[in-house]
């Protein structure tokens, strides 16, 4: 198990998310850094963590404003490497990541115009290159869902997996930044058992160690984490033990 330390964008700062509730979300307040600036931030966490690379939530972006291509180039010139939800709706909205240099470019539930998108990706950038986002709200799938026909989150992933995803980011908006843990283990332990040759990534809500280590008994592989870390709530000794 590796972490996956967040940056949440909004308005060229780094935010502290709260429950998908995004009109309330502030600059963030840390004990690792005095600065929301993103640079700043993404340098504290390799200082007291050793991280070189980031999820990035472009907020603004996925709200349909541009995204934030000054901070994704300043970022990756001082050697990180990125995983970016830039609010991607169809394929073409994801070619200019891939142009910029981002390692990972996430296609998120929320966002995309449909199911069609996330076969096109895979096809044209790479499956290992494409992280699917299953984006939920109190368990409950988030985006335009007619176009995949349910409601419901499994048969959604489940097709995914079939167009083509390998790397499945499973996350609960509704949990982010409230230390109640993430609340999707045993569906993550169901996607395992079903797709082994699936990367799972989980986050929103982990608060400690010890979620970590259900985390890790449900066989996921990565953890996004931004509270827990600028808390110190979990530490670099914690992540030795994984």
């Amino acid at each position: 198990m590796r972490i996956l330390p967040v940056l949440d964008l909004q308005n060229g700062l780094v935010v502290r998310g709260v429950g998908g509730r995004r009109q309330e979300y502030r600059p963030v307040v840390s004990r690792l850094t005095s600065s929301s600036r993103p640079l700043d931030v993404a340098l504290a966490f390799r200082a007291h963590f050793g991280f070189d690379e980031l999820y990035l939530a472009d907020l603004d972006a996925i709200a349909g404003h541009p995204p934030a291509w000054d901070t994704y180039a300043s970022l990756r010139e001082a050697g990180f490497r990125l995983n970016v939800d830039a609010g991607v709706r169809t394929t073409a909205d994801a070619k200019p990541l891939a142009g910029a240099g981002v390692e990972g470019i996430v296609a998120g539930l929320e966002t995309l115009t449909g199911p069609e998108v996330v076969r096109d990706l895979c096809r044209e950038l790479g499956s290992k290159r494409i992280l699917f986002s299953l984006d939920l709200k109190e368990g409950r799938p988030l985006g335009n869902l007619a176009t995949w026909y349910t409601t419901e989150a499994w048969p959604i992933v489940e097709r995914a997996v079939h167009l083509g995803v390998r790397r499945v980011i499973v996350l609960d908006l509704a949990r982010v930044g409230g230390h109640g843990g993430t609340g999707t283990e045993e569906f993550c332990a169901r996607l395992v058992g079903e797709f082994p040759g699936v990367e799972m990534l989980a986050g929103g809500g982990v608060r400690d160690e010890d979620d970590l280590v259900r985390l890790r008994q449900a066989g996921v592989k990565v953890v996004l984490v931004a509270s827990a870390l600028h808390d110190g709530r979990l530490r670099r000794e914690h992540f030795t033990r994984l």
